[in-house]
């Protein structure tokens, strides 16, 4: 009975500690978040983009039970013009109040980007635009050569904040996988 007792203590105490800790982490009131999602499949992408077999694709989603996109089903994808739907910003649309922070987290397997485009088009990566378009948005061009891109870059478990947007809309998009796109209206 003492250590029935004990046991219910101790599991009080760890509860009301986590309540306390969530309590002071509690919402931010000018923050605005956004998760880039993805579902790459380690194995094709990892094969395809390393001799050593190693690679940037480090899913952990579910891909035993047909969650995961392999390299050449994202390919025929975007060629196609029918990109795979798990390969998103959310939500596709936000609106916030002015001085708002924009903060984007990555929870897919792939780096992404997220940078403010004056119209959606295509990214650096052909392979990935549709019909193979080699034509970029002046806002992707260049790549991770664009330091301006490079700045935008979000690698998986990293977070980018954006910082100062003005009133009015802003387009954001990745300039790797051009069809994960995000409208931000700022009040």
């Amino acid at each position: 009975m003492k250590r029935v007792a004990m046991l219910s203590l101790l599991a009080g105490c760890a509860i009301l500690i986590g309540a306390t800790h969530a309590r002071a982490q509690g919402p931010q009131p000018n923050l605005a978040q956004v998760i880039a999602l993805d579902e790459c499949d380690p194995e094709s992408f990892n094969a395809a983009l390393s001799e050593s077999g190693g690679g940037f694709c480090h899913n952990v989603s579910l891909a035993a039970f047909g969650y995961a996109t392999t390299l050449s089903d994202l390919l025929m994808g975007a060629e196609t013009g029918s990109p795979d739907p798990g390969w998103d910003f959310e939500p596709d649309q936000l609106t916030i109040k002015q001085g708002t922070i924009v903060s984007v987290v990555d929870q897919g397997g792939e780096p992404h980007t997220f940078t403010e485009v004056k119209a959606f088009g295509n990214g650096f990566l052909a392979p990935l635009n549709p019909g193979s378009a080699t034509s970029v948005i002046p806002e992707c061009n260049g790549g991770f050569k664009n330091i301006a891109v490079a700045r935008t870059r979000v690698v998986q478990g990293s977070r980018l904040d954006v910082i100062g947007l003005s009133k009015g809309k802003h387009l954001f998009q990745c300039c790797i996988h051009p069809w994960m796109r995000m409208e931000v209206d700022v009040k």
